[in-house]
């Protein structure tokens, strides 16, 4: 059974990872140079939502928008809509493959001034697989389509004029063999997971600027099995900080930086790691890398990105994502553009698109990548003046 499975994330898992390998024809795991944290269900980290992917897979800390809820759920809160609406659409390792595609839905309503509750659905299609069981023909199994998907359901909390929390509650599906007779210990694998964000942000009026700070642990929650209880493995909970200054140029004009850090909470690669304990796992993987320190710090990806703005109508984006070499090796630009359109009744009609362009020698599975996010929100409904941030 492990086999299939392998096969399946194979394709999620190499693909980004491939250039960390030094020798040709070396199998992933088999190099000394190589540390590579697996996991589970590695389609949670994927970016979904094509603002963020124009600026390095950047979002913990950018202003509130529809897709929030999946970098931070703490800043939705901040929305300034009423209610509203968001699909995207990625074509994944379209470089090599025709048919692997996420897709993500998400909504949310703002239930007065202090809480904003969200509902989000991502599914990840990964094509048709050809099984085998053998390398003979007569081995053949038959073509599957495995899929995987997440749903989730976000509360977010304004505690004061400047400060929020929130958080979100999600179950993981992921159906790697599909129906395949031939795998009789085969089964779905399932999780139950958290997030957890805070956000905070301050506008200066004497320089016409805000500065917005966060953090956010994501997909916290069990391990997740295909087979037996015995052969578990770890979800790819995220920790996630980082910060975005913003600055109005003129009336018409405003620029925004953004930094965000990212790390793995699971175990690094070493003997007895994966069997780790849930929690002994999550909280042992700041210091368990074998190279010590140097390697823990190897395991911070950073995204880094550039927000420009015109007149609240069209924007353009520029990003950068970095991961240490033995970790991945991923390294590539972001861009994207924006568009806004706002009606006389005020409800706005939104649509972003992102382009990843690879700075790694070499072939890579992640060049050309496009995402595609379009949304619809409504105005939010009137609040009165002198309502504080804890009434209800």
């Amino acid at each position: 059974m492990r086999r299939y499975v392998f096969s399946c994330l194979l394709i999620v898992l190499v693909a980004p990872a491939v250039k960390a390998q030094n020798t040709p024809g070396q199998v992933l795991g088999q190099d000394s140079t190589n540390h590579v944290i697996t996991t589970a269900v590695p389609f949670l980290g994927i970016t979904p939502d094509a603002r963020a992917a124009g600026m390095g897979d950047a979002g913990v800390a950018t202003s509130a928008d529809a897709n929030s809820s999946y970098w931070n759920p703490a800043k939705l809160v901040f929305v300034d809509k009423g209610f509203g609406f968001s699909t995207s659409y990625t074509p994944w390792l379209a470089k090599i493959i025709n048919d692997m595609k996420l897709i993500y839905l998400t909504g949310f309503y703002k239930i007065d001034r202090n809480q904003v509750v969200s509902g989000s659905l991502k599914y990840f299609d990964m094509g048709d697989i050809q099984f085998n069981h053998g390398p003979d023909a007569s081995q053949q199994d038959g073509r599957y389509n495995p899929k995987e998907y997440s749903i989730d359901v976000t509360y977010s909390r304004l505690l004061t004029e400047h400060f929020s929390i929130g958080g979100t509650l999600k179950y993981v599906r992921s159906n790697l063999t599909g129906a395949n007779p031939n795998i009789s210990d085969a089964r779905a694998g399932q999780s139950i997971a958290v997030d957890m964000g805070v956000y905070y942000t301050k506008p200066f009026k004497s320089h016409n600027a805000t500065l917005s700070l966060a953090g956010a642990i994501t997909n916290l929650g069990s391990k997740m099995t295909y087979t037996s209880a015995a052969n578990k493995d770890f979800i790819p909970t995220n920790l996630r900080i980082g910060g975005a200054y913003k600055t109005e140029l003129d009336q018409m004009n405003s620029l925004t930086f953004v930094l965000d850090f990212n790390k793995l909470m699971v175990p690094s690669p070493g003997p007895g790691n994966k069997g780790k304990p849930l929690l002994s796992g999550i909280f042992g993987s700041f210091s368990d890398a074998q190279g010590g320190f140097s390697e823990e710090m190897r395991e911070i990806t950073i995204s880094s990105g550039l927000e420009y703005w015109y007149n609240n109508f069209f924007a353009a984006r520029l990003g950068y994502f970095y991961e240490a070499k033995d970790k991945g090796n991923r390294k590539y630009f972001t861009a994207g553009l924006g568009f806004r359109y706002e009606s006389v009744s005020r409800d706005m009609f939104g649509l972003d698109i992102a382009y990843m362009v690879p700075t790694t020698v070499g072939q890579n599975a992640l060049a050309e990548t496009l995402r595609f996010t379009l949304f619809y929100v409504l105005p939010v409904k009137e609040v009165k003046q002198n309502e504080s941030v804890t009434d209800n």
